[in-house]
């Protein structure tokens, strides 16, 4: 099993001007932990100029204002550097869909084809097995379920950081419930 944890994983995050990437919404902020034997080993942040406004939804959760991303790189500019530090990486996120819809999306605007299909572990999953007895699976609420003493601040380093906190517990929670060989497959 050990084999299973040595290999690379990128903890990935993005914020983005609202909820949906196919009505239009936009990455504004990414952020990846590359992680290799459950260690952090490299990272990766970006703040993203989406060429549109920010929700003022979107706006309350992250509050990255579109006055902090004028001078920020456009998603084509970052999309190349971004995929580099992902290599074939397993990606790793809490409600993962979420955050690779809006990683197509862009990658799909900006004209980049990625070689194969992402290869990825959604936390909130894990979550789900691992810990069925919780009522609510949102990642602060799983963090504080699993002792991590950190508040969910929606920006982008700072969840993939948490998430990276939970990822580690939850391995080792799949590990002693005999699990993690379906989990990490």
């Amino acid at each position: 099993m050990q084999d299973v944890l040595s290999r690379e994983f990128v903890i990935f995050d993005v914020e983005t001007t609202g909820l949906s990437a196919a009505g239009g919404d936009r990455m504004v902020e990414i952020a990846a932990l590359k992680v290799k034997d459950l260690k952090a080993v490299d990272r990766f942040h970006s703040m993203i100029n989406p060429e549109r406004s920010i929700s003022p939804g979107a706006y309350e959760v992250n509050r990255i204002s579109e006055a902090m991303l004028v001078d920020a790189p456009r998603s084509y500019e970052i999309l190349p550097t971004f995929l580099k530090f992902l290599g074939d990486a397993t990606i790793v996120g809490h409600n993962i869909s979420f955050d690779l819809g809006f990683l197509r999306n862009e990658l799909d605007l900006a004209g980049f084809l990625p070689k194969k299909p992402f290869s990825a572990l959604d936390t909130l999953r894990i979550s789900r097995r691992v810990m069925p007895h919780l009522r609510r699976h949102p990642l602060w609420f799983v963090a504080n379920a699993l002792g991590i003493e950190r508040k969910q601040s929606h920006r982008a380093m700072a969840d993939v950081e948490m998430t990276f906190e939970v990822f580690e517990k939850l391995i080792y929670l799949a590990r002693k419930q005999n699990m993690l060989a379906e989990i990490i497959s």
